[in-house]
């Protein structure tokens, strides 16, 4: 082998020893930065607002992936973790879905039914009850007969809302369609008594609507001949 043949080959060595001395270097990288980052794992990203008391789906939100160190541990790795549950808060767009944002979806007591009826979403809601909610229920009547006067009367005190359904423009009705423009379906848990008072109401009343209650108050009035009103009380 002659002198420029060894150089050559001297060449090629070095080549090579460069060549795995670079490949060692990534591996260093790359085992640095999975020492730093860690294993991966899966997160849901909230895509559009979601209302308190609004019940949740899957569509709601998108399947992301991050380093599960970055992640806290009341994040949300596992969509079934929805089934069932209400915002308990605005869900912000863009944001990522704890646990501590949820709660259970209000269930039936012992003794309660579940009914759902079909309100004026103008009158009887406009927007401020939600599930969870404490509402009276009232309705109002027309006189039994000729020379009587109509009455309102609070049907039901204390009721509480279990779901507040999508809002239905009154044309898909084929019930009473001529006195809403659009309706929301309601559901309540109500003992067997309320439950028939509020299904004959739904029946027969003119108009049926809910009132707000707040929180601290039963919303029962202390005597019960107020729970029925008619224009000449004011009189």
């Amino acid at each position: 082998m002659n002198s420029r043949q060894r150089r050559g080959v001297i060449l090629l060595l070095l080549s090579v020893l460069c060549a795995l001395g670079a490949f060692a270097g990534v591996l260093a990288v790359i085992s640095d930065v999975n020492s730093k980052v860690g294993p991966e794992t899966t997160a849901y990203r909230i895509k559009t607002n979601v209302k308190p008391y609004e019940a949740l789906n899957a569509g709601q939100f998108e399947k992301i992936t991050m380093p599960k160190r970055w992640l806290s541990e009341t994040a949300v790795t596992d969509l079934a973790a929805i089934r069932g549950k209400i915002a308990v808060t605005t869900l912000k767009a863009g944001s990522l879905l704890q646990e501590d944002m949820i709660v259970d979806r209000p269930a039936l007591q012992p003794g309660q039914q579940e009914i759902a009826i079909m309100i004026d979403a103008g009158t009887g809601v406009a927007g401020k009850i939600t599930a969870g909610a404490t509402v009276n229920i009232y309705a109002t009547f027309a006189g039994e007969k000729k020379g009587d006067p109509d009455q309102s009367r609070m049907i039901v005190s204390g009721a509480r809302v279990l779901d507040v359904g999508r809002l239905t423009p009154a044309s898909e009705r084929s019930d009473r369609s001529d006195k809403a423009t659009s309706t929301v379906p309601i559901t309540f848990a109500l003992s067997t008594l309320d439950t028939q008072r509020v299904a004959y109401a739904e029946s027969f009343a003119e108009h049926v609507r809910l009132a707000l209650v707040a929180p601290s108050t039963g919303g029962a009035p202390v005597d019960q001949r107020d729970r029925t009103y008619t224009l000449d009380k004011d009189r």
